[in-house]
């Protein structure tokens, strides 16, 4: 494995490993995302093809589908981790916490890790914002945060999501801002960005909070 594709693994992983086994097949995932995104930098998305991209990596085109579906889900791989981490950290928040409060320390870690490596993340968001088949896939990705937020909210507010918009509507508020603020990072085109993400999502939230919050400060 080489030292850059080390970089990059260490740089997403958000997540330790728990088994050799877990462990090769990430070793091997990260060789065919790092080999995709070298072609898609010199080649564009749309040009670099799935064969090319397992030779890159020094693998078979049949073994790329045993980890990929599509060279889409190379690329939206990079952050679709980030939904399963968002609820389980909802998970550990203090029961007394307000709403706000507790979806934005949520919403915050991801973006953080993200600002953390912006020279490895940076492109990747926008090269997923900018093509049309890479942001339908990570939206999907994203209406699938969205139910794992809700139920995790549910269980938090005492609410069933099925009959009550509350934790739907609050888990669909945090991930407005997460989207918003990645496009606001992402904006421009150089190589840095001016303003972290860490402090972009405080200033969404207290926008947010108010709604989130309410009157008594119980959620949406």
């Amino acid at each position: 494995m080489s030292s850059r594709a080390r970089r990059y693994h260490r740089a997403v992983t958000l997540r330790p490993e728990t088994s050799l086994a877990q462990r090769k097949r990430q070793l091997v995932a990260t060789e065919l995302t790092e080999a995709a995104l070298q072609l898609f930098a010199l080649k564009g998305f749309d040009a670099a093809t799935v064969d090319e991209i397992a030779t890159r990596a020094g693998v078979s085109k049949r073994t790329f589908f045993r980890y990929f579906a599509s060279k889409e889900d190379v690329v939206v791989q990079f952050l679709a981790g980030m939904g399963a981490d968002m609820r389980a950290s909802l998970a550990t928040r203090p029961a007394g916490e307000p709403l706000s409060e507790a979806l934005r320390h949520v919403v915050s870690v991801p973006l953080a890790a993200c600002g953390d490596h912006a020279e490895r993340v940076l492109p990747v968001v926008r090269l997923i914002l900018r093509t049309p088949s890479l942001l339908a896939r990570f939206l999907e990705h994203q209406a699938e945060w969205r139910e794992g937020l809700a139920e995790e909210l549910g269980a938090r507010l005492g609410l069933d999501p099925a009959t009550d918009l509350r934790p739907r509507l609050a888990a669909s508020m945090a991930l407005a801002a997460f989207d918003a603020v990645l496009r606001r990072w992402s904006a421009g085109e150089g190589p840095q960005v001016g303003e972290a993400p860490e402090a972009l999502i405080g200033e969404a939230f207290a926008v947010l909070a108010p709604a989130l919050d309410g009157p008594a400060g119980t959620g949406p």
